[in-house]
């Protein structure tokens, strides 16, 4: 059971182009959004419901997705949530909650899956 603590899988659509950054010590991490979305019925009408969250890569997992990962694409990722806090220019403590991708699946085309 130790292996199930701090785990998220998630599967949702990208929200925009993944940002790449490439560091002097030659690692690299890619950062995006991840649109999820649920349907629910309310007075015979459907609705949508969509959650944005904070995705993470680095190392071999930003490689991929710096090759087969743009706006809409739909993926399937695992991960562990992480949590931190900066200070804006202006002072004012801000939080974020981020998911650090462990694996992640392209979907919609078997050829481009990756792990």
């Amino acid at each position: 059971m130790s292996n199930l603590r701090n785990q998220v899988q998630l599967i949702g659509n990208v929200g925009n182009a993944p940002e790449i950054k490439n560091f002097e010590s030659g690692k690299k991490v890619s950062t995006f959004s991840l649109a999820t979305n649920e349907y629910y019925h309310k007075e015979g009408e459907k609705i949508q419901q969509t959650d944005w969250h904070n995705v993470v890569a680095w190392g071999k997992q930003a490689e991929l997705i710096e090759k087969y990962v743009d706006k809409g694409k739909e993926v399937a990722i695992r991960g562990k949530l992480t949590s931190r806090s900066y200070e804006t220019e202006t002072g004012e403590k801000r939080y974020v909650t981020e998911i650090l991708v462990n694996e992640i699946l392209f979907l919609g085309n078997k050829e481009n899956s990756y792990q």
